[in-house]
């Protein structure tokens, strides 16, 4: 297969390597590249099944995607390499990093999650359903926004996950969960560059979507401090599931700030 759809931008080191979250496209990334590529070469992709990129439901896994990432880095010799993946973008970056270290600078997670291994029942039984994948990713990612967030955007990212064929869909949130039971916490465990999580809200015992305050954590950051002790944690309040898209500026200068950090030579 060609390399995955990816937009090429600008020009300096390190370049910067965008990956979107599941049901999502590079453009989610449109903020961000309009600022790095001022002093960085950035590369946006598309991963199989989404946006401009084809591909079989078989050929959807994490593994897979990071693989694709890797094949991209390579054909247009980017390393060492920063990665910033978003949501399910974040298991890509990850297993990238650990495809192809030599190619990789850091790490950025942006709303990084982990799965429950008990998900993937509950996700069968729902697609056995009539409607079943389409009423669970409406409800998903609506859930992604809160009260302050802006309606036009949601509306716009609810539709175009409503796009994502059926069985790319359900294959990918198997997926996730499957590897989160079986791989995050080793994987995580391996990285040998710097890390940097940006996050902005969890979700209660009541499925409730709540805004991060200082000093608060989440299962998924508790995950992270133990098996990359060295990670560094930003909060974004009063956002949703999107920091980039929402408080581009704030994430931006997080970005900009740990990208200046790195031990490049």
């Amino acid at each position: 297969m060609a390399l995955i759809h990816h937009v090429v931008s600008g020009d300096g080191q390190p370049p910067v390597v965008l990956v979107h979250g599941f049901a999502c496209a590079h453009d989610d990334w449109d903020a961000q590249v309009a600022h790095l590529s001022q002093r960085h070469q950035t590369v946006a992709v598309n991963l199989r099944g989404h946006g401009s990129t084809g591909g079989f439901a078989d050929e959807c896994s994490i593994e897979h995607y990071g693989a694709d990432v890797v094949e991209v880095m390579q054909a247009l010799a980017l390393h060492p390499a920063v990665l910033v993946g978003h949501s399910m973008g974040c298991r890509v970056v990850i297993e990238a990093a650990l495809q192809a270290p030599q190619c990789v600078a850091g790490l950025v997670l942006v709303h990084g999650s982990q799965f429950a291994a008990a998900m993937a029942d509950v996700l069968r039984q729902t697609f056995a359903t009539p409607d079943g994948y389409a009423t669970l990713t409406e409800r998903m990612f609506r859930d992604m926004f809160t009260a302050t967030s802006d309606p036009g955007i949601a509306a716009s990212i609810v539709q175009r996950a409503r796009r994502l064929p059926r069985e790319v869909g359900e294959r990918m949130l198997l997926d996730l969960t499957r590897y989160d039971s079986d791989r995050l916490a080793t994987s995580l465990a391996q990285l040998r560059v710097p890390v940097l999580a940006v996050q902005a809200t969890y979700t209660n015992e009541k499925r409730e979507r709540r805004s991060l305050t200082e000093g608060e954590t989440t299962p998924f950051l508790d995950l992270l401090r133990t098996r990359v002790p060295s990670v560094r944690v930003e909060l974004v309040a009063d956002t949703g599931h999107f920091p980039q898209i929402e408080k581009p500026t704030l994430v931006n200068a997080l970005l900009e700030q740990f990208i200046a950090k790195l031990p490049i030579r």
